[in-house]
């Protein structure tokens, strides 16, 4: 995002634009100009004044759809990070997926049916305002690029609105929101493959069906609908293992009561991996605090057989904790760079079972994953 623009921000979700979206503005402000001043030659140059407008209406009919999608999200509380206008239209950017196929159905049909609603009041006003000449004309355009913006994204493939509808039917049936995705994803590939041929059939002459813009729609379908695919079988993967698959061999953690001299010994010396710092637990075995290793420093190495553990343990500042049944779709989730690594705990005592971060989740993946059959 660091090549995006900020250039605002709506209900707490700020607003970028992708430096590619000036060249799709350039080339529709172009196209309604010409036909603008096609239709009305006494405009002169104010058509490309109009067409520029024009333009800009039309992104905002895209950043509507957007909202559209981000406000009903809100509503079922989940995180809207950011709203971004690209070449190929704008993107709504959600903090996590949705937590049930209601929830996913709502907020992809929620940007198309906004721009039905467009499509009708503009329709209306067009119809029934009594407006005439260059002003009838560009309501009469938005009018229906509104409307064709709801039907294109209503195709029934990702990343399209209508594939994640298609998504959020799949996963209702099946209880499965990974074979969700993987369906969505598989005719998301198909319709960019479509999209591919046509383009160029018609760059080649073969057809008069698609265009230029016909192909590279059809590349960004399928890139996209191929890393959706891609994390449906990562879902997939994941499913039916829990937090307690992925706890790292050998974590992090000390008894508050050994010496540490025995803490030297039993888990820094020899130790394959270098922590910086240890989690420290209690006689019950729950979270008493961390343990810094370069702490020990300030103890004299004769004197380690003599001061114990919880004489250094601070409090666990930041250390997040998570059952060890909790779903690994779930706890993934969790886990950002803020939040490197969570403790699992047992949710019988809440004892520490041991420590999770990403690699250890690829760990556990890769070992199912292996254990599959071919």
């Amino acid at each position: 995002m660091e090549n995006n623009l900020r250039v605002g921000s709506l209900f707490g979700i700020p607003f970028y634009i992708n430096p590619s979206w000036f060249l799709v503005l350039a080339l529709v402000t172009w196209n309604d100009g010409s036909w603008l001043s096609y239709q009305f030659p006494q405009l002169g140059p104010l058509a490309w004044v109009l067409g520029l407008v024009t333009a800009l209406l039309l992104f905002a009919s895209v950043l509507a759809h957007e909202l559209g999608h981000s406000w009903v999200a809100l509503r079922q509380g989940t995180e809207v990070k950011s709203i971004t206008l690209f070449i190929f239209g704008g993107l709504a950017s959600l903090g996590e997926e949705s937590k049930t196929p209601g929830e996913s159905f709502r907020v992809a049909i929620a940007g198309p049916l906004v721009s039905l609603f467009l499509f009708g009041v503009l329709h209306a006003i067009g119809s029934f305002s009594g407006i005439t000449g260059p002003l009838a004309a560009m309501v009469a355009l938005l009018s229906y690029v509104n409307l064709a913006l709801a039907i294109f994204n209503m195709i029934p493939g990702l990343p399209l609105d209508g594939g994640n509808v298609l998504k959020a039917i799949v996963w209702k049936i099946t209880g499965k929101p990974y074979r969700g995705l993987a369906f969505a994803s598989r005719v998301g590939q198909v319709f960019g493959w479509l999209g591919i041929g046509l383009g160029l059939a018609a760059t080649l002459g073969l057809t008069n069906i698609g265009s230029v813009w016909t192909l590279l729609v059809g590349f960004f379908l399928l890139q996209n609908a191929g890393r959706s695919a891609q994390a449906a079988s990562v879902q997939e993967l994941m499913s039916g293992l829990t937090a307690a698959d992925a706890v790292i061999p050998n974590s992090p953690i000390v008894p508050a009561q050994s010496s540490l001299r025995e803490f030297a010994n039993n888990y820094i010396i020899g130790n394959p991996v270098s922590w910086k710092k240890y989690l420290v637990t209690d006689e019950a075995g729950k979270l008493a605090g961390e343990i810094w290793v370069d702490d020990m420093k300030q103890v004299p190495t004769n004197d380690w057989w003599d001061v114990s553990v919880q004489s250094l343990v601070k409090a666990a500042e930041g250390v997040q904790t998570v059952p060890a049944t909790a779903p690994l779709l779930e706890v993934i989730d969790l886990l950002s760079e803020q939040v490197p690594a969570l403790a699992v705990v047992k949710p019988e005592d809440g004892s520490v079972l041991g420590l999770l971060e990403k690699s250890s989740i690829l760990m556990a993946l890769q070992k199912k994953s292996e254990a599959q059959p071919a």
